[in-house]
């Protein structure tokens, strides 16, 4: 398999749950703006959406969508209990948490990183962004992760775009909840490889 990511993106928490669940892919760097590889080979070659993640299975077919691509995964190593069993509620719940941070969380952020937006257009984005966590908190309350005590895919994802506060001037400390759950998730050595190799951080020495 080859996974093809850009360092800190959405792509983060499919490469989380790569290293969670004990696979081996090869990493791809892709630029989402020259939408170029390393190589300097054509990225739409591969996702004509020119977005990341990507992932090529062996058999040559290419998988897109983060949400998609975090649960195929994992349901390759189901010991890993990274998603509840296809067909139970619980695996059911977990999509419903996969569907609300891609399209409500994951989706507010995006004009702040946009240049293009204007300031009300960021104003606006960051009252969503403000809300979606107000919501999130209430429902970490009590618990380790969002499932309850069992890490999930659901988790590397919320995990990675709640990271993106970092980047946008949005303090943390409004969440305690939330801001809990992103130290935890950070503590995880998986999570610490992941980050280590996109060089979002540095090696511990």
């Amino acid at each position: 398999m080859q996974l093809y990511f850009s360092p800190g993106a959405c792509s983060l928490a499919s490469h989380i749950t790569l290293r969670e669940a004990g696979l081996n892919a090869d990493l791809k760097r892709a630029d989402t703006k020259t939408k170029k590889l390393e190589d300097g080979s054509d990225y739409f070659a591969v996702n004509s959406k020119g977005s990341v993640p990507a992932l090529r299975l062996d058999n040559g077919q290419v998988l897109t969508e983060g949400p998609v691509i975090l649960q195929y995964l994992a349901d390759q190593k189901p010991e890993s209990n990274l998603v509840p069993k296809a067909g139970t509620l619980e695996r059911y719940r977990l999509q419903e948490w996969l569907n609300f941070i891609t399209s409500e969380v994951h989706k507010s952020f995006s004009p702040l990183f946009n240049p293009a937006s204007n300031d009300a257009v960021k104003a606006f984005a960051l009252q969503n962004v403000e809300k979606r966590f107000d919501w999130i908190d209430k429902q970490l309350a009590g618990k380790q992760y969002l499932t309850g005590d069992t890490f999930t895919v659901a988790d590397a994802y919320l995990f990675v775009v709640a990271n993106w506060s970092n980047f946008v001037g949005i303090d943390l400390g409004r969440w305690p909840a939330l801001k809990a759950f992103q130290a935890r998730v950070a503590a995880r050595p998986k999570v610490q490889e992941a980050m280590e190799a996109e060089g979002l951080i540095k090696k511990a020495a």
